[in-house]
């Protein structure tokens, strides 16, 4: 047999990414918001995107999730082109966290999270389940079931939402800007237990984030997004120096 050919036969296939997206433009009012974009996220592991506002990153993870139409350019979920679409993405594993929560402000957490069962459609004993280990995972949403969220505090806020998304089981997390209004040791406290269940599952998560130090302290890469164009990958010890880190800004 050929050497090179049995040497080809015995290197072992590369993963496909959990969620990439190939020479993705996108714009809004005319304007273009990503020129050309290619991102890959690794199967389980933890990918932050930063960057300065209006970077575009929040409207990648908009596109990922099926809530704006690109204008050329391919997303591809585990190895399959497809045209995203939040139904489609959701019953294959995806969720999506935005920035601003989203929570209903006249619903208890209670409601909210027996609103997502059901649209779900999951059973009352896989309900409970589900909000038994969410429950367990984040604790702290114990001390407020029965308020409305309109009644909580921003972090709260983030608490349910994050909460919510985590029912579903996600394969794939997209997580928005999940530090806005939480001081730092908030932020660590949400990630931290976020961190442990995505080691244990193997769940691939997508963070945009400017708490840069707080986030670095859970991913695994980082890039870099500057005015609608990728401008930097590499891992969250090669940006220790803060004014290496600051030249992506």
């Amino acid at each position: 047999m050929n050497m090179a050919v049995s040497a080809l036969r015995d290197t072992p296939a590369v993963p496909a990414p959990a969620l990439a997206v190939r020479g993705l433009r996108a714009s809004y009012a005319g304007r273009e918001v990503l020129s050309g974009v290619d991102l890959a996220l690794a199967a389980g592991e933890v990918l932050c995107l930063v960057g300065h506002n209006g970077a575009g990153k929040s409207t990648l993870l908009k596109i990922l999730f099926g809530l704006h139409p690109p204008d050329t350019g391919e997303v591809v979920l585990r190895g399959r082109a497809l045209k995203p679409h939040p139904s489609f993405m959701a019953r294959d594993g995806v969720a999506y966290v935005p920035e601003g929560r989203g929570v209903f402000p006249g619903l208890t957490v209670k409601e909210i999270f027996t609103l997502a069962l059901w649209s779900a459609s999951l059973g009352a004993g896989e309900g409970r389940a589900r909000i038994d280990e969410v429950l367990e995972l984040l604790p702290k949403l114990k001390d407020f079931w029965l308020k409305r969220a309109g009644q909580l505090s921003g972090g709260q806020q983030q608490m349910v939402s994050i909460g919510r998304a985590l029912l579903s089981r996600p394969g794939i997390l997209l997580l928005d800007e999940p530090s806005i209004g939480l001081a730092p040791k908030l932020f660590q406290d949400l990630m931290a237990p976020i961190r442990a269940i995505q080691q244990r599952r193997g769940m691939s998560i997508l963070l945009v984030e400017q708490n840069v130090g707080e986030a670095f302290a859970v991913s695994d890469r980082v890039v870099a997004m500057k005015s609608g164009v990728m401008i930097y990958e590499g891992t969250p010890a090669d940006l220790a120096d803060r004014a290496k880190l600051l030249t992506l800004f």
